[in-house]
């Protein structure tokens, strides 16, 4: 589930969001890179990193993969079940702040929202391993400290980190 061309994605849990008005200063959406990582229920705690042009060290990675999505065991369970929704919304008033697209004004879905599905399964339709973890922190303190690009989502939804 990407964007089309022209468009972002807003991703919810809500199939009944009726306009799409700024929360604090912004509408948030993603676009075509950065969609996968809302490929999970809103609360999932999740750790991404993917190869760079920059990247020399791939050693967090599998072999063969450019991505790697990392959550805990805990939300398997969740992140099976969940009923996700993707709405389209037109691009043209979206600016990309950071790995986000925002839009300052109110904006209108380009259609009905469109449901997920099976996000297991988009997950390796795109080629991006999914890993399970008992604990995040351990994975996310060895990332940081390499040159692959990523990002942490909810991660203060996650189990505390180990002593």
């Amino acid at each position: 589930m990407r964007p089309a061309s022209g468009e972002v994605l807003h991703f919810s849990e809500d199939p009944s969001i009726k306009a799409f008005v700024p929360q604090g200063e912004f509408v948030w959406a993603v676009g075509q890179q950065r969609a996968p990582d809302y490929w999970f229920p809103r609360e999932c705690p999740r750790g991404m990193a993917w190869v760079t042009p920059s990247t020399t060290d791939r050693s967090l990675l599998s072999p063969g993969t450019d991505r790697v999505h990392v959550i805990e065991y805990g939300w398997l369970s969740r992140l099976q079940t969940v009923e996700l929704y993707a709405y389209r919304l037109p691009g043209d008033t979206f600016e990309s702040i950071d790995h986000a697209m925002v839009s300052r004004d109110p904006v209108e879905a380009l259609g009905p929202p469109e449901r997920v599905g099976d996000l297991l399964a988009l997950h390796h339709e795109a080629g991006i391993e999914l890993r399970l973890v008992d604990n995040i922190w351990p994975w996310w303190h060895e990332v940081i400290k390499t040159d692959l690009g990523f990002s942490g989502i909810r991660l203060r939804n996650a189990k505390p980190a180990p002593p």
